[in-house]
């Protein structure tokens, strides 16, 4: 069997910090924070490298403060999983390099973006993220894809073609709509992602909508990750709430127990299984990490 990692996917969350459960009240910065983190768990997912570009420096920190064998799954910036992105994330000479037509919409795509401002922002962050890589505690880039990325021969080139910027790391897909798993596509997507070693992400989710992904428990390189965001139904797709609100759920032990013989016959398929909460409104991704743990121990 495979080494199971379990944690959850921020240890930044505001409503984490505020509610006073999991960090001790000597953990007051970002350092004591991280390390305490780190004592705890032996995983952890990086949600802020979605919302703006990461930086060397600050990855040389996180090795700093982190065991040896600490391992930290990263999220790919959002432009390049095809998301809207506002031009004031972008780096000051970035944004400067963005043709004048560009620097007028309310929000930048993959696709209107001219190639030598994109080929800057990859080696950006693939530089980022060398720290971490060569002290061997880099776990996967996560690229979560969105909800209207439909399969198709263009959707897997792009994948494909994130791959091919980051030729050193280790790749995971998140695919956010159920059309890549149905009945017509799940064999088409489940091979492309074996041929090309990516690891597909499990995910446990609110059932019932349009786009909503099933809980399929598959390994499609020796790597897996299954990432739990709650199954939340009155928020999961409510416009003007944070990203906690929308995850805010606690799983119950039953809700969990269900979960254990499916991360057993991954992690039997797999060198490594990264199993992370993203429920993360208030301690609740803690307590289901722990709890989850428990259950496999």
């Amino acid at each position: 069997m495979g080494q199971i990692l379990t944690g959850i996917t921020s240890w930044t969350e505001p409503t984490l910090i505020e509610s006073g459960c999991f960090y001790p009240a000597s953990a007051r910065s970002a350092e004591a924070r991280l390390r305490y983190y780190a004592s705890q768990f032996p995983i952890v997912e990086v949600d802020s490298t979605y919302y703006a570009l990461p930086n060397e420096k600050t990855s040389k920190l996180w090795v700093e403060r982190t065991p040896g064998n600490f391992i930290f799954d990263v999220k790919a910036f959002r432009l390049f999983t095809q998301h809207p992105t506002s031009l004031a994330v972008l780096p000051k000479d970035i944004r400067e390099a963005v043709p004048g037509e560009l620097k007028t919409k309310k929000n930048l795509y993959y696709r209107d973006m001219p190639k030598e401002v994109l080929d800057q922002l990859w080696v950006r962050f693939e530089n980022a993220l060398l720290p971490l890589d060569s002290a061997g505690k880099l776990g996967v880039v996560l690229f979560q894809f969105p909800s209207w990325f439909y399969p198709g021969k263009e959707q897997r080139e792009h994948i494909a073609y994130c791959q091919a910027r980051l030729p050193q790391y280790r790749i995971a897909v998140e695919l956010r709509h159920n059309s890549w798993v149905n009945e017509k596509n799940i064999e088409r997507t489940f091979s492309f992602l074996r041929e090309k070693n990516l690891a597909y992400v499990c995910v446990d989710e609110p059932q019932g909508f349009k786009s909503s992904v099933p809980p399929i428990a598959e390994a499609t390189s020796d790597l897996g990750v299954i990432r739990f965001h709650g199954r939340n139904r009155d928020t999961w797709e409510k416009d003007g709430i944070s990203a906690a609100e929308r995850f805010n759920y606690l799983y119950s032990e039953n809700d969990l127990r269900e979960w254990a013989p499916k991360i057993r016959e991954l992690a039997a398929k797999t060198r490594q299984l990264h199993v992370l909460f993203n429920n993360c409104y208030g301690d609740k991704a803690v307590v289901n990490a722990r709890q989850t743990r428990m259950l496999l121990d």
